[in-house]
Order: structure tokens, then C-alpha cells, then sequence
């Protein structure tokens, strides 16, 4: 699920704005509500770690507005979970 936050004035994920199941679809939302000027992927390590898709929504001059988060699960094969037995 792809979450739009938007700036409140002190956190850069502040409010939270609308939830899509696209990346598609919550760039558009995004252009539509906060009417950001770029958008960037991060390619930073400590979101790479934590399984997290973030784009960055930037103003002309390169002032945050807000940003587009996901965070995505591992995938395990089928019959790798280990089965309690009591």
C-alpha cells in the first residue's frame, strides 16, 4: 500500500493524505494535493534495510513537501515457516 504524507510545518511525514495500492496512482494524488514540482526515489541504504520504497516530493527551489512511502514484506517460499507442535 502507497502512502501520501504531506509537510505539517514540523515533521515531513506529518499528515497523511490518501492510500493507493499504485505507485501510478499515488503520483497522481500527489501531483493533485500537494502540487509538488519533482519527485525522486531514494536509493539510501537505511531504507533499503528496512524494506521501504520512499519518493521524495520536492518544490522547484528543492523544499520537501512531503513523500510517497511503501513498505514491502519478504517473500518466503511456500514450506519454509516453521510448524509449532505444542
Amino acid at each position: 500500500m502507497w502512502k501520501i504524507y504531506k509537510w505539517n510545518g514540523h515533521y515531513i511525514m506529518g499528515d497523511l493524505i490518501s492510500e493507493h495500492s499504485s505507485e501510478a496512482s499515488a503520483l497522481k494524488a500527489a501531483k493533485k494535493k500537494i502540487n509538488y514540482a519533482r519527485s525522486e526515489r531514494s536509493t539510501l541504504p537505511s531504507f533499503k534495510a528496512r524494506k521501504e520504497i520512499v519518493i521524495w516530493l520536492d518544490a522547484d527551489n528543492g523544499t520537501p513537501l512531503g513523500l510517497i512511502i511503501k513498505k514491502t514484506r519478504k517473500k518466503t517460499k511456500k514450506g519454509d515457516e516453521t510448524v509449532s507442535t505444542g
